[in-house]
């Protein structure tokens, strides 16, 4: 009898699975010896990371039953971890928000979670970790995970830390691109410059990050986070390949600034822009930045107004 390949295949994948449960540790009962539950902690990371989903939008992302999930939703409400504000287009349905003490609460779970990330990673080198990242992107891909929900697949990427050769590329990309949608002269690509470099040479890493995307091995898009004081950090350098817009990149490289500047304590989030990048702005609106100073100026080469946003955090 011909032996099926499918056999084999299945085979291969569950020793897959029980490989990778044990490796990530999913099978405790309870995650990072905390009062939550695994899926307790995903349901908090959504409402972390998401702009003030229904409850039926998070049932639907997580596949979970809707009693189950109102189950949980009232248990977070009793601690006052979260808080429900009526939706305006729809009265049957309330956005939930954490509370202060739901971000405080979930905070630890995050950082420990992606500490625990980290060190699965740094045993790797940095071209294996590319590979790791890359062969999870195939996976997810492949299996399709946004048409189990009847949607188009939307184009993967990847965010990954900075490594060396990185800081070249932003500093090349700012300046051909800036200089080709904007007009802005040498100048523009001499601050980037000075920028990567000063954080090159000051580096913190329990406060400090850069996020470089990547598409199908390419870099597309880049964003820092950087100190400015114990209180205060600020997010510079983002940019998103014209090829790459459109797939969400920018407005998750913001999103990934200010989660970890809440989670490394920061306070305010600051930001430098100029008035005339327009769809950054929208980006930073939407994010909740708000402008706080203008000036004129002629630093790039043609008439721009820069701008000062922040964000309370």
């Amino acid at each position: 009898m011909t032996p099926n390949p499918l056999d084999s295949r299945i085979r291969a994948v569950r020793r897959f699975n029980r490989f990778y449960t044990r490796k990530i540790g999913v099978l405790n009962e309870v995650l990072y010896r905390s009062p939550f539950s695994l899926v307790e902690v995903r349901v908090l990371y959504e409402l972390a990371n998401r702009q003030s989903p229904t409850a039926t939008e998070l049932a639907r992302e997580l596949g979970l039953d809707a009693g189950y999930l109102s189950r949980i939703l009232r248990e977070f409400e009793k601690r006052c971890l979260i808080r429900k504000s009526r939706s305006s287009i729809d009265a049957r349905q309330s956005h939930l928000l954490l509370t202060e003490r739901g971000r405080k609460t979930f905070a630890p779970l995050d950082a420990q979670s992606s500490k625990e990330v980290g060190v699965l990673l740094t045993r790797l080198s940095p071209a294996e970790q590319t590979r790791l990242v890359g062969a999870m992107d195939a996976i997810e891909k492949l299996l399709g995970a946004s048409q189990d929900q009847g949607e188009t697949t939307r184009s993967p990427y990847v965010l990954r830390p900075h490594q060396p050769g990185d800081m070249g590329w932003v500093v090349c990309r700012h300046g051909a691109l800036y200089a080709q949608e904007y007009g802005y002269g040498e100048n523009f690509e001499a601050l980037v410059a000075e920028i990567v470099a000063k954080f090159l040479r000051h580096f913190d890493p329990k406060r400090e990050r850069c996020w470089m995307a990547e598409k199908d091995g390419e870099i597309v898009g880049s964003v820092f986070l950087v100190k400015v004081s114990k209180r205060v950090a600020k997010l510079r350098l983002l940019l998103v390949e014209p090829k790459a817009r459109g797939m969400g990149i920018g407005a998750r490289l913001i999103d990934e600034c200010i989660r970890f500047a809440r989670q490394s304590g920061y306070r305010k989030l600051s930001l430098w822009t100029q008035s005339e990048l327009e769809s950054a702005r929208h980006l930073y609106k939407k994010a909740g930045f708000s402008i706080v100073a203008k000036k004129p100026h002629k630093d790039f080469g043609p008439d721009s107004v820069a701008e000062t946003w922040t964000l309370s955090l």
